[in-house]
């Protein structure tokens, strides 16, 4: 992140702010494992597909000395199939006059501590009344007065939704949201400003189990997983927490054993933070990447540990420009690209493509136009 003034680090408000970017450390709490020996008997199932066994539980955690988080996990077949009944995605069931009142079920931290800020994993327990579908966003309204309109609630903040319909509990009764702590520094206080603080966020992340939220939504059709070809290609862009909607479509294609979506396409995930200790859901992708070579690709860029061609630093357009030819053959092809993030990641990234494109003897403009007629253009920014 570029060094900035006195500037509030979040995403604006408007749009889903799955939070800017990550950091936060790991919980103490983490470890829920019975024992090592039965952790490293799991991992090693589970990469190897020797004596795997269906599981109805949740991934479980482990804690390493270098706050790694690694998972441990089989394809969940028991799932409450009833939700995937609906042909259509659930929209506004709750709006911001009537909200629905969740639970925080839990909070935590999942970078490490030279993260760039701090971001928490939330899981909000809905009972299966607030339904919706991957790619959706919660709308969440923060407690107490807005402070521009006195008298008046706080306004309503989206946040991608970093689950899939089932939740990571699988019981299709939690969402979970995956939110960076928004604080302003003030360069002549030399410090944070408490009152600067970006209010929504900093509620999420200092909720504690048992408290209550009230949630919107859900929202959106822009990001909805196109699911029509199980073997499509799908190209994923984020910045920071823009992982979010990410991580829910990938936990449909290779965690759950959903009989109407056996994915056998290819899924190409391109995420850029700050350095190794802002990545998220690390361990997961890591496991796919090894369990699934065939139809899961992982490229990430670091921008204060790597360099660029040019010497400069790494960005996620930096990655794009590497492999643009493969990305342009795989959409020539019919291949679906999203992005999600940082709004200021896009000029970037369309300077890329264009180059890209003109060194190919292409119009980016028609070529753009091309891939929005077709809808295989998807972009949530914010």
């Amino acid at each position: 992140m570029a060094p900035m003034a006195a500037a509030l680090v979040q995403g604006s408000p408007c749009v889903p702010m799955h939070a800017t970017s990550p950091s936060c450390l790991y919980s103490s709490q983490r470890c829920k494992v019975a024992s090592v020996q039965t952790f490293y008997a799991e991992v090693n199932s589970f990469f190897t597909g020797q004596s795997l066994q269906l599981i109805t539980a949740p991934p479980r955690t482990f804690q390493r000395s270098r706050t790694a988080r690694v998972v441990a996990y089989t394809k969940v077949a028991s799932l409450p199939l009833e939700l995937e009944a609906p042909t259509e995605p659930p929209l506004n069931t709750y709006k911001n006059k009537q909200p629905y009142i969740g639970t925080i079920k839990s909070v935590e931290r999942i970078v490490g501590p030279n993260a760039t800020g701090e971001t928490c994993h939330i899981i909000i327990d809905h009972n299966g009344d607030v339904p919706y579908w991957e790619g959706q966003s919660y709308g969440i309204i923060p407690p107490g007065e807005n402070p521009k309109k006195p008298g008046t609630p706080n306004t309503v903040r989206l946040y991608s939704i970093a689950s899939t319909r089932y939740g990571d509990e699988f019981d299709g009764k939690t969402a979970s949201l995956c939110v960076r702590r928004a604080v302003y520094w003030d360069p002549e206080l030399g410090a944070e400003d408490p009152a600067k603080k970006g209010i929504c966020s900093n509620f999420l992340c200092d909720s504690k189990p048992g408290d209550k939220v009230q949630i919107t939504g859900p929202s959106g059709k822009v990001m909805l997983l196109p699911e029509e070809d199980h073997n499509a290609t799908h190209i994923m862009v984020a910045t920071g927490t823009g992982i979010a909607p990410y991580r829910g479509y990938l936990r449909r294609m290779f965690l759950e054993d959903v009989p109407n979506y056996k994915f056998g396409g290819l899924a190409w995930l391109f995420l850029g933070v700050a350095n190794t200790d802002s990545l998220l859901y690390n361990d997961e992708f890591l496991g796919y990447k090894q369990k699934f070579p065939d139809n899961f690709k992982y490229d990430i860029a670091l921008s204060r540990e790597q360099k660029n061609t040019s010497g400069g630093k790494m960005y996620v357009q930096d990655k794009i420009e590497e492999y643009s030819e493969e990305i342009f053959n795989l959409l020539d092809k019919g291949a679906h690209i999203y992005f999600c993030g940082l709004r200021g990641m896009m000029p970037g990234i369309q300077a890329t493509l264009t180059k890209v494109a003109e060194s190919r003897g292409e119009s980016w403009e028609t070529k753009l136009a091309a891939l929005k007629k077709n809808k295989q253009w998807h972009v949530e920014v914010y």
